[in-house]
């Protein structure tokens, strides 16, 4: 099956969250997650979303953010049917390129500890784990 990895739109956030809920990767659908929210970002020129289609089907998708400074990372999700065939991978490659090419060379991504599988795949690419750092969070809102 042929592969295309393409940028996102909003007339693709049905399928994207669809794809997150068949991933089992959580989302706020009523807070950062929302369909206005995911615009805005789409707009703001520092975010994109990157999807891997095959057949028409969206079968990964991954987030490529930057502060100017340094690139994450996120959301980096395949439908269970399709890993273990080098989408993950290839959508990493495809945000790493995206974030290369606005001149970001430090990528960074943020895993749970228990998500062995996205530790070992980004391991497998290089990214070396930190545990020296720390991660703090507040939530002004707790759907955000």
């Amino acid at each position: 099956m042929r592969m295309e990895i393409r940028r996102l739109g909003i007339s693709d956030y049905d399928r994207l969250t669809a794809l997150w809920e068949r991933a089992g990767l959580p989302y706020r659908p009523r807070g950062r997650d929302r369909r206005d929210r995911v615009a805005k970002e789409l707009e703001g020129g520092r975010c994109a979303y990157l999807g891997a289609e095959r057949d028409g089907e969206l079968v990964g998708a991954v987030v490529a953010t930057d502060d100017g400074r340094k690139g994450w990372i996120n959301r980096l999700a395949v439908s269970p049917e399709a890993r273990r065939s080098g989408i993950a991978k290839a959508l990493v490659g495809a945000a790493e390129a995206v974030l290369a090419a606005r001149g970001i060379l430090i990528i960074s991504c943020l895993i749970e500890g228990e998500n062995e599988p996205s530790l070992g795949l980004f391991a497998s690419l290089g990214y070396v784990r930190q545990d020296d750092i720390v991660y703090h969070a507040r939530r002004l809102d707790p759907d955000a």
